[in-house]
């Protein structure tokens, strides 16, 4: 009783933390910037994070193996790891972008997995004979750990492609402005917003510098980050494959859940080689990676709602095999 009241304590404080801290980032991005936002901001995520520990450890004591056996528990899993990317100290001069990414990411899973549809998984369950095993804490929590980190990485990827977006759109915009004022007031019109252009290129050139380094830094970042999810990944796809053949005499068993893994696999392969690749550097392989997001809910969150095959131990409803 005592650990239940305590873990439902820490979910609502987390979770009313982190909506606070989404609405510090709406006011930061209406209106100029402010120091004391910022620092609340991240104050907020530290507190979310310890509040999720706690709680991942709280249930962690009374159930007796790590809260990871079921969708519920996942989601848990999945937000620390989100307030985790926000932790990492090798991003702590980038934290305010980050948690632009990390706090919603937080808000919404925690959201859902607090919500109705996932009520009957927040009592304790007895694990299916499949999961006792040690394998369990080491292959879902690099999974998730994995998942986390490609999520995060491949926010920053669309993020990346919507501002070349928007820049292609305003280019676009500007010629076709020139030309339709060039032919509809002659040649001295034209002169007159060549010498408006020449007076603010300086000011253009400035914005679209900046504008450079944004796109530069959100390709680095989201370069480093879903390179560690894909570690992560790796390692998550490569212990699961061990303990299929300890459990169901097979290293692989294209289960649903295995053939989509195999296949987020692949697309961040692929993105890791186009990355390396000056050719296909930036916007192309932002392109994969935003495939990636897609691709990586489909096989972590699509495949537990058809509660099929060899993984349905983290659909809405446990099943016995």
């Amino acid at each position: 009783m005592i650990f239940s009241t305590l873990e439902h304590i820490l979910t609502h404080i987390s979770f009313s933390v982190v909506s606070i801290v989404i609405l510090i980032h709406l006011i930061i991005l209406l209106v100029d910037e402010f120091i004391e936002l910022y620092d609340s901001s991240e104050k907020g995520m530290i507190i979310t994070f310890f509040c999720i520990t706690g709680l991942l450890i709280t249930r962690w004591i009374y159930l007796k193996h790590l809260p990871i056996s079921d969708l519920y528990e996942s989601l848990i899993f999945l937000s620390w790891g989100f307030s985790i990317i926000h932790m990492v100290p090798y991003f702590k001069k980038h934290q305010n972008l980050l948690g632009v990414i990390t706090a919603p990411s937080t808000f919404f899973t925690q959201g859902f997995a607090t919500s109705d549809f996932l009520t009957d998984m927040h009592q304790s369950e007895i694990l299916v004979p499949a999961l006792q095993s040690q394998w369990l804490m080491m292959h879902v929590s690099m999974m998730i750990l994995g998942y986390a980190a490609l999520l995060c990485g491949s926010l920053l990827s669309v993020a990346l492609l919507v501002i070349r977006f928007r820049k292609v759109i305003r280019i676009i915009e500007k010629s076709n402005n020139l030309l339709k004022d060039s032919f509809s007031f002659g040649e001295i019109q034209y002169m007159t917003e060549r010498s408006n252009f020449l007076r603010n290129i300086s000011f253009f050139s400035f914005r679209n510098y900046y504008r450079f380094q944004l796109i530069q830094q959100l390709d680095n970042w989201g370069y480093r980050i879903l390179s560690i999810g894909f570690i992560f990944l790796t390692i998550g796809i490569l212990s699961g494959a061990v303990w299929a053949n300890e459990t169901w005499g097979s290293y692989w068993n294209w289960d649903p859940k295995e053939t989509w893994a195999f296949i987020t696999w692949v697309i961040f392969a692929i993105y890791l080689h186009t990355r390396t690749n000056q050719n296909f550097e930036g916007f192309n392989s932002a392109i994969v990676a935003s495939i990636g997001f897609l691709i990586i809910w489909i096989c972590y969150f699509g495949v537990n709602l058809l509660g099929i095959g060899l993984h349905s131990y983290g659909s809405f409803t446990l099943t016995s095999n």
